[in-house]
């Protein structure tokens, strides 16, 4: 490409958000080394540090999402929307982008509306199932919509969507970690099955309740090891319990793991909650894996993503409700089951898209060319 591209990504809130933004805008920068490209997210929230770090200049909006269960207190909300249109509209203008990338999140929004109304190609990347009420807005006018699941022309119009999966963290896949190396990160016993537990960076009270209710369980394993991710926001009521309950010596405790390759590789079993991009790196790697969806999301689209899989034979859903009563029995019978791990390992892997963040910008230049 011959002249100087100049693209906006747009979006964020939460790590599901940001890491296949930032994603995009390096493969971008792999096929257009001189591509300028600035991200547009939302004051406050996690992506106005993720995205610097990542060596991306950011622009903050006061975008702030709706409360459903209270309409008056949404005045303010109002507010910072029409603030956020105005100042979005200023931005497009002063940037003057070839192209706008939508990654879902409060900031894409009055963004993406603004690039559209200039005249300027937009493009969306729907990572879910279900499809949010904002990229629904917004896809009347998109060019392009990347999305990860089949069926997905019951939200947007068939004739501009492209199944191209959603981009994950590109070292999980670059930087290999063989099962023992990931085993002796952990200080594991390499004879043992490995479960590995995770909620999130902030964690997950309901997978936590579902391991402290079942520590006596836990002890007794004799073939079985567990690494658990509390979430920083948990880790200290957890360690204090953990002190009056006795931590087995086959349990590893760790509010935040950032080293998510050795954890993976050590892993045999994963129980996690149900986000698109989790599920995307779970697919790239063959992850068998144990879906407890949050019920606190919008459209309930976690639930919806692991039926996705769970149509397909390629994981196992326990319902948030339920988990606290059967997730650690059943993840324990799983994984000494080997023939049930390799059958969700290969079932997973053929729902596979990695090379998601690259097809993308593919899409996104041809839309620059045209």
């Amino acid at each position: 490409m011959s002249k100087k591209i100049k693209v906006i990504v747009s979006g964020g809130g939460t790590g599901g958000h940001i890491f296949p933004a930032i994603s995009i805008a390096n493969a971008l920068k792999e096929k257009c080394p001189d591509a300028e490209i600035l991200f547009v997210g939302a004051e406050g929230r996690m992506e106005m540090q993720r995205v610097p770090a990542a060596g991306y200049e950011i622009k903050g909006l006061p975008v702030a999402g709706f409360n459903r269960k209270n309409l008056l207190k949404n005045i303010p909300v109002l507010i910072k929307l029409m603030r956020s249109r105005r100042m979005a509209k200023q931005i497009i203008r002063e940037f003057q982008p070839d192209i706008a990338i939508g990654v879902g999140g409060y900031a894409s929004g009055p963004t993406l509306e603004a690039a559209a109304n200039a005249g300027i190609p937009t493009l969306l990347q729907e990572q879910n199932s279900f499809a949010g009420v904002t990229n629904k807005i917004l896809a009347k006018k998109a060019k392009k919509i990347c999305v990860a699941y089949d069926g997905m022309e019951r939200f947007f119009p068939a004739d501009v969507i492209i199944k191209t999966g959603n981009p994950i963290r590109q070292n999980l896949l670059t930087a290999q970690v063989s099962h023992e190396a990931g085993i002796k990160t952990f200080g594991l016993d390499p004879e043992k099955r490995t479960i590995l537990i995770v909620g999130g960076s902030l964690g997950a009270r309901t997978l936590n309740e579902s391991i402290l209710g079942y520590i006596n369980l836990i002890a007794q394993q004799k073939s079985v090891q567990f690494i658990w991710q509390t979430g920083k926001y948990y880790s200290e009521e957890i360690q204090t319990r953990l002190s009056s309950l006795k931590k087995p010596e086959n349990l590893v405790v760790l509010d935040f793991i950032s080293d998510m390759n050795a954890a993976y590789a050590a892993a045999d079993l994963v129980i996690s909650r149900a986000g698109a991009g989790s599920i995307s790196e779970f697919c790239a790697l063959g992850k068998p894996v144990i879906l407890v969806p949050s019920p606190n999301v919008s459209e309930d689209h976690q639930t919806k993503n692991a039926l996705a899989l769970v149509q397909n034979d390629a994981a196992i859903y326990v319902k948030d409700s339920e988990a606290q009563q059967t997730l650690i029995p059943l993840a324990i019978n799983t994984v000494g089951d080997t023939e049930k791990l390799q059958s969700l390992s290969k079932n997973i892997l053929e729902m596979a898209l990695p090379n998601a963040a690259s097809d993308i910008a593919d899409e996104a230049l041809k839309l620059i060319n045209k």
